[in-house]
């Protein structure tokens, strides 16, 4: 039997602090059971859990779409380094992905995790070359290396 979700998070936080970036990418499609993992993690750990979509909606409504374009890292950024925790987890991250907002997800999560260690919800796939999200064609694709990233792959629950 596969280890649960919320256990293989929390073994992968036992050896991050060695890391440069201390990043953890939880990755799977939508219904994987992350959110379930992320909020046993924050029973067992006390790390915060921020639902990043409502986070920066909810601070972007006033702006401009120029203003949100180069307010949104500083935004985040300002959100997680207010948690008093060492770890953060990072759960409904897709509007980092809106073309609109012009930015690089996987960049901006790395400089987060120099700070603090993140834990990030990723939607997509992962291998042992890549990981994705979205599906090749769609505006938001993305495609990165796996190298060098920490990932903890999902699969879909019966």
């Amino acid at each position: 039997m596969a280890e649960p979700l919320s256990d293989q998070i929390i073994h992968k936080l036992e050896n991050i602090d060695e890391l440069y970036n201390r990043l953890i990418l939880v990755v799977g499609p939508v219904g994987s059971g992350k959110t379930s993992a992320f909020q046993d993690v924050r029973k067992r750990t006390g790390a915060p859990l921020i639902n990043v979509n409502m986070e920066l909606s909810r601070q972007m409504l006033e702006l401009t779409e120029r203003q949100r374009v180069l307010r949104l890292s500083g935004l985040l950024s300002d959100k997680i380094s207010e948690e008093l925790s060492d770890i953060v987890l990072l759960d409904n991250i897709e509007i980092l992905f809106d073309v609109s907002l012009m930015q690089d997800p996987l960049r901006l999560l790395q400089g987060f995790s120099r700070n603090k260690t993140v834990v990030a919800s990723w939607n997509g796939s992962a291998d042992q070359q890549y990981i994705s999200y979205a599906t090749q064609g769609h505006p938001e694709y993305k495609r990165y290396s796996s190298r060098d990233l920490l990932i903890v792959n999902s699969q879909v629950m019966q």
